[in-house]
């Protein structure tokens, strides 16, 4: 005799029914084969194979046609498609198979396994008003059925429907560790109460160890906690939670880590990867793309080269793991290699030493790395993902328009512009705000305006870039007239680029009065950008005194930007007391920073103070502080030259300062002289003259009009980018070479455009 537990008994059972239900649709099958004359048919359970198959593979139209066009199968397989239609989220294809096994088996609603993936599918989809139909129509339901349709809640974040039914599960069944680990992920920062109530529960019925829950409830707490310990007038509960925990598998550690840098405690993070390694525990992706987004952090704070040895030991790690495989870990291999400051040609090299089969993720993310470091690079990525038959996205486009950004002219964000018009996305507002910013810092003002003008829709990025573009172009009064116009609330950007554009044409008055009604009127309150500003706008106009009495009034403690602001119009103005305190409070903020070095030394030199000026050049050659060289390019056909002082590694060199002499004959008939004071050294006329003649920007513009037939815009305009500000004296040449050549000359520089047309600058000399 044998005896059958309670278990085996309804095992058997079951086993039982499919038993007899095989049975009857095998002697239906054998009846139709006795009274029809078509060929046999193919068994039941070799269809339920096939079909299942067909599943797996991820066919599920093939299958589905075959299921439709066959008759007596087995539940499993209604099962498994309804899986696979959950899994792949096809909507369509479920109701459609639910409908069909209405109509086959009224009765199905009765059968707990299969309404169980049915509500599964619902909620997979999204289609939470039908997956809640379905299960108030199930005559009865288990745990399985209470905690799908919660999760299915929590997935599309409506909480108070996922506490709802949790309070229903509690009247009728013990819930299990799925339902906690649900309910958790749905409370969100603001629904941290929530989440304390949950935890609470799950001690009550001791579930709190279990490690599904245990691991929600790190990541809730990881969601909601401060930056350190009693941030918020908490504890940090995600720690006390982990190091609690009896038993941790690695999505504890995975949660943990992921908490870490959640939270800007990426250090922490590399130290309990670090533990973790070393005490044997092994990771996955998930922990080196957690650890890498960590390092990326640090990078910010910490030693560079210190990151960079600890991104290469990752980088053995992922290639000794073989995760060096996966995309997404090459991606943040490349991205933190680039964030660190490392060489820009080994993350090319990563990229095409992989063997990986790669996607428009993938590229996207090179093409960011290279937007900003290595603009024509970048563009060839894009131009070589074009090649290779990727579709590139909305975010790929949005990327390739900033890299065009830094180009000479706009013919690279022009035809970015015809492909995302080919592709059907120009009524994208991202795209739309990306190609005004690549046009205005093009030099193309007017294409930045058409785009503007012919969006559909504008969000306030929108009107902001628009705003950014004519400030840059010195085109304040449009600014302001447009700034009237806007139809959406103004943010801080907004004012940043309002004053901006004041500062740059000298509006004192209308800055000031935009200035004081940000928190009035707009809700806004000032920060460092409008402060700074503002000191930049009294020193261009020569109001240094007030300059000076709004920085001591400041509610914050003055930045960088802001001291050397302040210099800037110092040196302007020769006010050389005050100039040296600026210089000191710059240096003391960026000791590295050339710019305090070079503008003191510029002051005393302007003054004919030379001695005090050699020895601020001493200093910074002491401290070996460099000087960053002033560097131009000029787009000449479909390639960028650039150019540094006298041309000195360019092949033409001799030949453009044999035409540059000449030129200068030229410009002196006309009148041009040589602004001597500008020379840093107290040396003969000749020599200070010579020091002048060979800025990078004069390098340029001759190499320019020696290939006039070469030039963009049949030779009319001629566009020069430069690193750094523009000198007085190149401003002067500039003008008066516009009008010598009869064409227009635009220079961009580190802070604005310049203009040149018959011999006047669209700065009006105020700059």
């Amino acid at each position: 005799m044998v005896f059958v537990g309670a278990s085996n008994l309804s095992a058997l059972m079951l086993c039982s029914r499919k038993v007899v239900r095989y049975l009857f649709f095998k002697r239906c099958l054998l009846r139709n084969l006795c009274t029809s004359n078509a060929e046999p048919e193919i068994l039941p359970s070799k269809i339920d194979a096939k079909i299942r198959a067909l599943t797996t593979q991820g066919n599920i139209e093939e299958a589905l046609s075959l299921l439709y066009t066959h008759s007596s199968l087995s539940l499993q397989t209604y099962a498994s498609l309804l899986h696979a239609c959950a899994q792949k989220k096809c909507l369509q294809h479920g109701m459609a198979l639910h409908h069909y096994m209405l109509q086959k088996y009224p009765t199905i609603q009765n059968d707990l396994f299969l309404t169980n993936h049915i509500l599964n599918m619902y909620c997979k989809c999204g289609h939470l008003s039908y997956a809640r139909y379905v299960f108030d129509q199930m005559s009865r339901r288990n745990i399985v059925s209470w905690t799908v349709l919660i999760s299915g809640y929590a997935q599309s974040g409506l909480i108070r429907e996922c506490f709802s039914l949790f309070s229903g599960l509690l009247a009728h069944f013990r819930p299990n560790e799925f339902a906690f680990a649900s309910l958790l992920s749905a409370c969100e920062e603001r629904n941290i109460e929530y989440g304390t109530q949950v935890h609470a529960v799950a001690l009550k019925i001791s579930l709190d160890a279990n490690v599904y829950v245990a691991n929600a409830l790190i990541a809730m707490y990881s969601k909601h906690s401060g930056s350190t310990a009693g941030y918020d007038g908490r504890a940090d509960d995600a720690w006390t939670m982990f190091k609690s925990m009896e038993f941790r598998n690695l999505i504890s550690w995975n949660s943990m880590i992921a908490g870490f840098q959640l939270r800007g405690l990426g250090d922490k993070a590399i130290r309990l990867f670090t533990h973790m390694y070393c005490n044997g525990i092994g990771f996955d992706r998930a922990t080196l793309l957690s650890v890498f987004s960590s390092l990326n952090q640090c990078g910010a704070f910490d030693n560079i080269n210190v990151n960079l040895r600890k991104c290469f030991q990752l980088h053995c790690l992922a290639v000794k793991s073989g995760l060096i495989t996966e995309i997404e870990v090459i991606t943040a291999l490349i991205k933190s290699y680039a964030n660190l400051g490392g060489p820009i040609s080994d993350c090319y090299r990563i990229f095409n030493d992989t063997s990986t089969q790669l996607d428009i993720v993938s590229w996207t993310a090179l093409i960011s790395v290279f937007a900003e470091r290595d603009p024509e690079q970048a563009f060839l990525l894009f131009c070589q993902l074009h090649r290779k038959n990727y579709f590139p996205d909305w975010y790929t486009f949005s990327i390739a328009l900033k890299a065009c950004a830094y180009f000479v002219t706009e013919q690279h964000a022009m035809s970015v512009h015809s492909q995302i018009i080919k592709k059907g996305f120009q009524e994208d507002t991202v795209l739309c705000n990306a190609l005004i910013h690549a046009y205005a810092r093009c030099g193309s003002l007017a294409l930045s305006e058409q785009v503007f003008d012919e969006m559909g829709y504008r969000d306030l990025v929108s009107w902001n870039s628009m705003l950014k573009s004519y400030a840059i172009h010195g085109k304040a009064k449009d600014a302001l007239e447009l700034f009237q116009q806007m139809d959406v609330c103004p943010d801080s950007a907004t004012f940043v680029a309002l004053l901006s554009a004041c500062s740059h044409v000298g509006l004192v008055d209308e800055g000031v009065t935009l200035f004081n009604s940000m928190s009035v009127d707009h809700c806004v309150a000032p920060q460092l950008d409008h402060y700074s500003c503002m000191v930049d706008l009294y020193g261009r106009a020569g109001k240094i005194i007030e300059a000076e009495e709004l920085i001591r009034k400041m509610p914050m403690k003055p930045d960088s930007v802001i001291w050397s602001s302040l210099l800037g119009s110092c040196r302007k103005h020769g006010e050389t007391l005050l100039a040296k305190l600026a210089a000191e409070k710059f240096q003391e903020l960026e000791p590295n920073n050339s710019m305090g070095y070079v503008q003191m030394s510029n002051v005393y030199s302007s003054a004919g103070s030379f001695t005090e000026a050699c020895l601020i050049r001493k200093e910074m050659s002491n401290y070996k502080v460099r000087k960053e060289p002033g560097l131009s390019w000029v787009e000449i056909g479909k390639q960028v030259h650039e150019f540094g002082s006298g041309a000195q590694y360019h092949p033409h060199k001799g030949a453009i300062l044999s035409q540059l002499e000449i030129l200068i004959g030229k410009m002196k008939e006309m009148g041009y002289v040589p602004e001597l004071s500008l020379a840093l050294y107290d040396t003969e006329v000749e020599h200070k003259e010579n020091q002048l003649l060979h800025h990078s920007e004069k390098m340029a513009l001759v190499f320019a009009i020696m290939n006039e037939g070469s030039l963009p815009c049949g030779g009319n305009v001629i566009k020069i980018m430069k690193n750094i500000r523009i000198c007085v004296d190149c401003h002067n040449f500039m003008k008066l070479a516009s009008h010598l050549f009869q064409k227009e000359i635009v220079v961009r520089d580190s802070n604005r455009f310049h203009h040149f047309k018959y011999a006047t600058c669209s700065c009006n000399d105020y700059w």
